[in-house]
């Protein structure tokens, strides 16, 4: 028998839900204070009328709401679900307001990208916005990437025993430090400190190129934020082909990188360990993983001849490569390239990099590293039982920051949610078939969509039927949460109208 959910459930939800929304409300006040500095008082009260709205809402939740109970397990998955929806809806008021933006739908569909990380952008004239809306693109995605519920947990949420369930619902199911308020504040210590760098490295690269000294620096921090957290936004409309610059390129793969490992490994790496990245197997599943959706690519790439020599398959080719296993989604052709200048066999390359991702507990979307290791580990220990004989006792280990046992629990689950990525894919394909888009093309979208990378081969645009942008919509939500979150919700609903 299904229990209908409690007037109490819905009280400590909403009071939850509050505080994240308030959270998110005071971010909107780093592009007030931006627009102000840049003169740019139309775009500043913007983000002044969307943080009185989100301040509004936040405080009414608080006080309809108020409850000194703590989350359970089920409520701390709904408030996660939910506050990703609440962002997109209170992100996407100041971006509606600049007039970039045909509708409000659009301008969600940016924000969850945003928010999810994810760099698909259906903005108008992306060349003439305005820094503060500029700017407000970019720290969405910096803020998705460490996680909505982390920053809570950071700066507006006191320690509390529900905050490990609001962690684990945002795909985050490994701790850096024993306390989850501990580990947001690392994970947010890592971004900042490579922010600094990264901003730095990319703004004199701009100026040496010969871009002014403000405007580079602003581009090195957006991009930077953009590529850290495998995002995919850029300021420019022709993305990180405006900048022309192989030094870029090479810079943005090295951040792209460090932003798909995992932030546990970061800590390690930080503590002085640096043999854990050769001997984790998420990193030598990545390397093994590119390595061969690479080769495919260049078999694609090379049979047609479409980049002759090594330069341009590097710049073109591995670019777009690892653009797409990292889940960021830079490009450096144009969107209609992939079809026309890239055969099947390439774009077969590139669709099973972006459905692979980097690794759990970082800034991608997608399977993940972890999950692909696992279950290779698995079909090993399946191989050794067959060949070696049967009173034999196999046991199959793998190195994850510690020596860890393979149990059919880790099989299963990493099982499940690779299945769920693999229908989630095809049904966005089935989508974009039923528009009459080809079925590698249809694949490709629908893939960068729920994976949260953000490459495109040209359907993502502002003519696309409302159903595909809600459906895109709806892929990065539950590709970002990998659906333990996403499926809760769904029981709940299922819970309120059939529950006794």
């Amino acid at each position: 028998m299904i229990l209908k959910p409690r007037l109490e459930d819905l009280k400590i939800i909403g009071f939850y839900l509050g505080k994240i929304i308030l959270g998110l409300a005071f971010t909107m006040a780093i592009p007030i204070l931006a627009g102000l500095c840049f003169g740019e008082l139309n775009p500043a009260l913007d983000f002044f009328i969307g943080i009185e709205i989100s301040v509004f809402l936040g405080l009414l939740l608080l006080k309809i709401c108020h409850t000194d109970k703590d989350l359970n397990w089920m409520q701390g998955m709904i408030v996660v679900s939910l506050s990703w929806v609440v962002a997109m809806l209170l992100g996407a008021i100041p971006l509606y307001l600049s007039g970039h933006w045909k509708s409000f739908l659009d301008a969600c569909f940016d924000a969850m990208s945003g928010f999810a990380t994810t760099g698909l952008v259906l903005v108008q004239d992306l060349d003439h916005l305005s820094y503060t809306h500029n700017l407000w693109r970019h720290l969405i995605m910096f803020l998705g990437g460490q996680g909505i519920v982390v920053i809570a947990l950071s700066f507006f949420v006191r320690g509390f025993s529900g905050a490990l369930k609001m962690y684990v619902g945002e795909a985050r199911d490994e701790k850096i430090l024993p306390n989850v308020v501990h580990t947001s504040r690392f994970i947010w210590l890592v971004s900042f400190v490579y922010l600094a760098l990264g901003t730095i490295a990319l703004g004199i690269t701009g100026i040496f190129n010969g871009m002014q000294p403000l405007n580079s620096f602003f581009h090195g921090a957006c991009i930077f934020m953009a590529a850290f957290d495998t995002g995919g936004f850029s300021p420019q409309s022709q993305n990180i082909l405006y900048y022309h610059s192989l030094a870029y390129e090479v810079i943005t793969i090295i951040i792209m990188v460090l932003g798909a490992l995992n932030f546990k490994l970061h800590y390690h790496l930080w503590m002085g360990n640096r043999r854990e990245i050769f001997k984790n197997i998420e990193t030598s599943t990545l390397f093994v993983t590119i390595i061969a959706t690479f080769s495919i690519v260049a078999v694609g790439l090379t049979k047609i001849g479409s980049y002759p020599s090594a330069i341009t398959l590097f710049r073109k080719g591995f670019y777009q490569l690892i653009s797409g296993h990292t889940g960021t989604g830079f490009q450096t052709i144009y969107p209609q390239q992939f079809l026309v200048d890239w055969n099947h066999l390439a774009l077969v390359g590139i669709i099973l990099a972006m459905s692979l991702g980097g690794a759990v507990c970082s800034t991608t979307g997608a399977i993940k590293m972890l999950r692909i290791g696992i279950i290779f580990k698995a079909f090993k220990e399946d191989l050794k039982r067959i060949i070696m004989p049967e009173r034999a006792i196999v046991i199959e280990k793998f190195h994850h920051v510690k020596e860890v046992f393979l149990e059919d629990r880790m099989v299963r689950s990493a099982l499940i949610i690779t299945l769920a990525y693999i229908i989630l894919y095809g049904l966005g394909a089935l989508v974009g078939m039923f528009y009459g888009h080809s079925f590698l093309s249809a694949l490709f979208e629908s893939t960068s969509a729920a994976a949260n990378v953000g490459l495109s081969c040209g359907i993502t645009n502002i003519a696309m039927p409302v159903a595909l942008k809600v459906t895109y919509i709806v892929q990065m939500w539950a590709g970002r949460l990998e659906f333990m979150s996403v499926f809760t919700i769904l029981g709940f609903l299922i819970a309120i109208i059939k529950g006794k």
